[in-house]
């Protein structure tokens, strides 16, 4: 047995998951879960995969399917993306991508590359869960990154200073952003950039739910403006992790990284410290269905998460009490319910589960410091009409008979 002494100064820091413990709901048939931001498993292209895992074993005389390869990822697969992220305003080549384990690992990479214990990383109030899970165990001190206010530079600075380190990041998913669903807008995003400049400290640019627009002008991505800036990607700090969970499947755990060469080649050498490579059979197929099928196959899942965030705005609308209020994203995953003051979403959740079998996520999981407690996140992928309106209705019912604290 490893006793509690043995184990690194880190760990305290290191918590579960609210959200993969209320995933284990999912197997209660009488819940009606809007926790969990998860695709919609009817949606995923599972015959393409089937063809494509057929196809990288087809006549594999060399094994390179089943065979180790190099950290940086299969390089079918980084040109591809390299093509992708041109249209959108980013101009590279497969020297500037990393294939990782999901958008998750790229996180925990940049969190051991970038953070000495003390230093601060600056995170929006609330920001997603799985990023503080991933800074947590590079043990940094967490402050405000709100695009649109105007904190003095110098305040930022001194303030990290004073904590003992210095700021090393800026963290933000800019388009409906989990758990909030909100989008920051061109301003703000050239904003962030010259906050960055100031403080001379990196930008990581969490792209997970760019693809899923439903409404509006799409925005360039923080990438693309610093580009326009610079003209030249070996000179931007903006570090730009994108994923196939939200558009293709997320069980093959396929993400990516897109940013100098000098910040690919140190992420390359944690990447080969820690598993050596993604599963190269995995790569492959994910390009042979990406290139086949991702253009025809995300507006189908468009179509459908639209008409779902619809159908949940619009039973709010019909159900929630008076002094309840919600974001509408333009896409993404997410509508984020602010609640009266002195309510508690995490004892609401005990409630709900034991009275109106819903779950939803509390809000104070996504704040650094646990405050938020008046806030719920609810996701609207999984459900139809029918479901979603009994469980908005149920939601409601419970808010009804909740008092402030």
């Amino acid at each position: 047995m490893v006793k509690g002494e043995l184990l690194a100064s880190r760990i305290p820091r290191m918590r579960a998951s609210e959200i993969r413990e209320l995933l284990k709901l999912l197997d209660q048939p009488d819940i009606i879960s809007f926790a969990g931001g998860i695709p919609d498993p009817a949606l995923f292209p599972a015959q393409a995969y089937r063809d494509a895992m057929a196809a990288a074993l087809a006549d594999d005389i060399s094994g390179v399917a089943l065979q180790y390869s190099l950290s940086d990822g299969y390089g079918p697969l980084r040109d591809w993306l390299a093509g992708e992220m041109a249209k959108i305003g980013i101009s590279c080549g497969r020297e500037n991508i990393l294939i990782t384990s999901g958008s998750q690992q790229a996180l925990d990479y940049l969190g051991k590359l970038l953070l000495s214990p003390g230093d601060t990383a600056l995170v929006g109030w609330p920001t997603y869960l799985g990023a503080l899970g991933a800074f947590n165990a590079y043990e940094p001190r967490y402050d405000r990154l709100q695009p649109g206010e105007n904190r003095p530079v110098a305040d930022v600075a001194a303030a990290a200073e004073a904590a003992g380190g210095r700021v090393k990041f800026a963290y933000l998913s800019a388009d409906f952003a989990n758990p909030t669903g909100r989008t920051v807008d061109r301003a703000g995003r050239e904003q962030v950039l010259d906050l960055a400049e100031a403080l001379d400290i990196a930008v990581i640019e969490d792209a997970a739910y760019q693809a899923l627009r439903y409404d509006g002008e799409a925005i360039p991505p923080i990438l693309a403006l610093e580009l326009a800036r610079r003209g030249d990607i070996e000179a931007c700090r903006t570090i730009y992790c994108g994923s196939f969970s939200k558009t293709l499947a997320p069980g093959l755990r396929m993400g990516w990284v897109c940013a100098a060469q000098e910040v690919i080649s140190r992420l390359v050498l944690l990447k080969q410290a820690a598993d050596l490579h993604s599963p190269t059979i995995n790569q492959i197929a994910t390009h042979i269905v990406a290139r086949d099928h991702f253009d025809s196959h995300v507006p189908k899942i468009r179509e459908v998460y639209r008409r779902r965030r619809d159908l949940m705005l619009a039973a709010l609308a019909r159900e929630m009490p008076e002094g309840v209020e919600w974001v509408r994203p333009e896409g993404g995953m997410f509508v984020w319910l602010t609640l009266p003051e002195g309510m508690d979403g995490a004892m609401l959740l005990v409630q709900s589960l034991g009275s109106e079998r819903v779950a939803f996520v509390p809000g104070h999981a996504f704040y650094a410091d646990g405050s938020g407690r008046n806030s719920i996140r609810l996701s609207f992928t999984l459900h139809d009409k029918a479901m979603m309106d009994e469980g908005i209705a149920r939601l409601g019912r419970l808010l009804r008979n909740s008092r402030p604290a």
